[in-house]
C-alpha cells in the first residue's frame, strides 16, 4: 500500500476517534468521497491498525444507532425555520 493512501486512512482513522465524526463529516473533512471513508475505515484500516480499527467500528456503530434521531432533527428544523420565516414573511 503507498506511504500517502496509509497516511490518510491513519489520519481518517484518528479524526473519527477523536470527534466521534461521521462518516459524511470526514469524508469532507478529507476530501474525498463517502464510500472512500467507508472502505478505508471497513477493509483498509484493520491491516494498518487493529487496536484503531477496533475503537473506530465502535464510534462508526454508534453513529449508525443515532442516525435516525439526527435525521428527525434535522428535520424538525426544517420545518421550525420554515415557519418562522413564513411567520415574519421572509
Amino acid at each position: 500500500m503507498h506511504y500517502k493512501l496509509k497516511n490518510r486512512i491513519l489520519a481518517e482513522a484518528e479524526y473519527i476517534v477523536k470527534y466521534g465524526a461521521t462518516v459524511r463529516k470526514t469524508a469532507k473533512i478529507f476530501g474525498v468521497g463517502k464510500s472512500t471513508v467507508h472502505k478505508d475505515m471497513v477493509s483498509r484500516l484493520k491491516p494498518l491498525s487493529i487496536d484503531l480499527y477496533e475503537k473506530v467500528k465502535l464510534v462508526l456503530e454508534k453513529n449508525l444507532l443515532e442516525r435516525h434521531v439526527r435525521g428527525g432533527l434535522a428535520t424538525k428544523n426544517k420545518y421550525l425555520i420554515k415557519k418562522s420565516l413564513k411567520k415574519h414573511n421572509l
